[in-house]
């Protein structure tokens, strides 16, 4: 069983309800229909629903058993306003601006995620990541301890000797342009309980990248990642977690044992962790493309879980987020 298989079996056995705010878009209404005849979450189209319907007759799907809400008619758009407004009015927010930010559907799910009529949230298969991102960050926040929202790449490898059984998770790849010491860090501990609840690892074992391995280079840029690696000690002491390590020390075990003898982690890493966003997004692209690797991201460090998808997205690009979202609520 891929390790998509298996994340879609874990998703069938708690099922959550999944918000996806936009709802009349022709990918997300197949999807949806998808997800739900499969049994991988309850979805929840946001947006008008004319033209919702509109959307499903046009894609030739029936979508009567499936929730739908507009934000203009909702019984619940006035006690959302009252909690917006309450959690932003330091901020600058009005009553008027937050009954304004509840009717757009991307506000709306983010505010059914925070109150707790749904379990999770998935766009952008029209939105950018800032679209929600940028709510997701005001009403959502971050995990309690945690200072950032990344991402992880979850690399399925036809070359089983890698990683865990042939499962890589790759950490940033899409967020955080130059993290610091202290950001490095928090993807690093965000990453490893990715791997826990994604991809079933039990021992996540993460490699903090660089291409210096334990001061075989001297730069500042071998310093961040030193820094890193102790401060994810720190947040972590638990974690099997070493660094800084070049790629091959942290995945060949001739070459780990050679250059950082002694490491629990050089040789035999399940979670890699790139110093720069340049590095993560060049790595998994090359990983997916040469290396033959199915790939699928998701977004870690939020309180409670929201996804991002490219806006060249797939139905089945939206299946499996939904799906590996509704794991990461569980």
């Amino acid at each position: 069983m891929s390790m998509i298989e298996k994340i879609k079996a874990k998703a069938r056995s708690n099922v959550k309800t999944i918000v996806l705010p936009e709802g009349d878009e022709i990918r997300t209404v197949e999807a949806a229909v998808k997800i739900k005849a499969d049994g991988l979450a309850t979805p929840v189209l946001i947006g008008n629903k004319d033209a919702i319907n509109a959307t499903a007759a046009k894609a030739g799907v029936d979508i009567s058993g499936i929730v739908t809400i507009d934000p203009l008619k909702s019984d619940k758009a006035a006690s959302y306003t009252e909690t917006l407004y309450e959690l932003r009015k330091s901020k600058g927010v009005t009553p008027e601006d937050a009954a304004r930010l509840v009717s757009d559907p991307m506000y709306y799910g983010i505010m059914m995620v925070k109150c707790g009529d749904a379990d999770g949230l998935v766009s952008g298969a029209v939105h950018t990541t800032g679209d929600m991102l940028r709510p997701a960050l005001q009403i959502i926040k971050t995990k309690p301890g945690m200072k950032v929202v990344s991402s992880s790449f979850l690399m399925d490898c036809p070359n089983k000797d890698l990683g865990e059984d042939g499962l890589l998770v790759y950490a940033d790849c899409v967020v955080m342009p130059c993290p610091t010491a202290e950001e490095m860090a928090h993807i690093a501990v965000s990453a490893a309980e990715t791997a826990r609840t994604l991809c079933g690892i039990e021992e996540p074992r993460v490699a903090l990248l660089s291409f210096s391995t334990k001061g075989s280079a001297k730069h500042d840029l071998v310093t961040k990642v030193q820094e890193a690696t102790a401060i994810a000690h720190a947040l972590a002491p638990d974690l099997l977690l070493d660094g800084e390590l070049q790629f091959d020390a942290a995945l060949v075990p001739e070459v780990g044992a050679s250059k950082a003898p002694g490491s629990p982690v050089a040789g035999r890493a399940n979670v890699l962790v790139f110093p720069d966003l340049q590095a993560g997004n060049i790595g998994y692209k090359i990983t997916q493309r040469i290396g033959g690797a199915d790939c699928f991201a998701v977004l870690q460090g939020l309180a409670k879980p929201c996804n991002d998808l490219s806006r060249g997205c797939s139905v089945e690009d939206i299946v499996n987020t939904v799906a590996m979202t509704a794991v990461q609520a569980q």
